[in-house]
């Protein structure tokens, strides 16, 4: 359930840039094993503060969408993929489709993030602000506007405001990015698949926002565009990884 609006702490600015640095720096480490970039962790922070920004008139968001809490959002949005450093590397980095086995396991990033961040304010007692925000983010990007999503079945406005934002744009960038596995839909076919999810997958009043900043998402994607290095990297840490993977005896 969320918290009401009025219950939102301002975060000051030295907390945040603190966090900036230990967040980007986790979540490097996160990405490494998943393959991921540099540039995929400025895309996604980019596209969140956008979206974010655009509905801070709206009357549904405006008592929340707050400069300090689009700061937040910013700040902790990096980290959002943090569960993925406890799945297997041969689950993370298999270059075809999951059985449904291996996305059950695939699933469980949103809650193996949830528990570390609960072990964390249990063991230090710290239960402020950027902590519930990541939280909210790390275990409920994955749920959907009409209760279909995982790993609570969540609908509507249960879902917290910062998952819902950031649904939007994790799905837009996985559906534009090249992978090794896959090459990138054009945008206007990625903002086509957001757009048909309006009021199923999406929250319906974020995507009439994303439909209206969708070039501003265009531009980001093409500022913080991964180069052919980058995607060299890719391949080799993933042919590496999956071939160490092979080597391993079998209980």
């Amino acid at each position: 359930m969320n918290l009401p609006d009025s219950s939102r702490e301002k975060v000051p600015d030295s907390v945040l840039e603190g966090m900036s640095v230990v967040a980007f720096t986790l979540a490097k480490l996160a990405g490494a094993r998943s393959s991921d970039t540099a540039n995929h962790i400025w895309r996604i922070q980019h596209y969140l503060k956008c979206l974010a920004q655009r509905l801070q008139g709206h009357p549904r968001f405006a008592p929340v969408l707050t400069e300090s809490y689009i700061n937040l959002l910013f700040f902790a949005a990096p980290l959002h993929n943090l569960g993925t450093i406890g799945i297997p590397d041969w689950i993370l980095l298999k270059p075809s489709r999951l059985s449904p086995a291996e996305l059950a396991v695939m699933k469980t990033h949103t809650t193996l993030a949830r528990d570390v961040l609960e072990q964390v304010e249990k063991t230090y007692g710290y239960q402020g602000e950027p902590f519930k925000t990541l939280k909210e983010m790390a275990h409920s990007h994955h749920e959907r506007w009409d209760g279909g999503g995982y790993p609570q079945g969540l609908i509507e406005e249960q879902i917290p405001l910062a998952a819902r934002l950031l649904a939007i744009a994790d799905v837009y960038e996985g559906l534009i990015s090249n992978r090794v596995y896959k090459v990138g839909v054009p945008h206007d076919q990625a903002v086509a698949i957001i757009f048909e999810g309006r009021g199923s997958h999406f929250d319906p009043d974020i995507v009439d926002a994303f439909i209206e900043i969708q070039d501003e998402f265009r531009a980001i994607a093409l500022r913080y565009a991964d180069t052919d290095q980058d995607m060299q990297r890719m391949i080799e840490y993933m042919a590496n990884a999956i071939a160490e993977e092979a080597l391993l005896p079998v209980n």
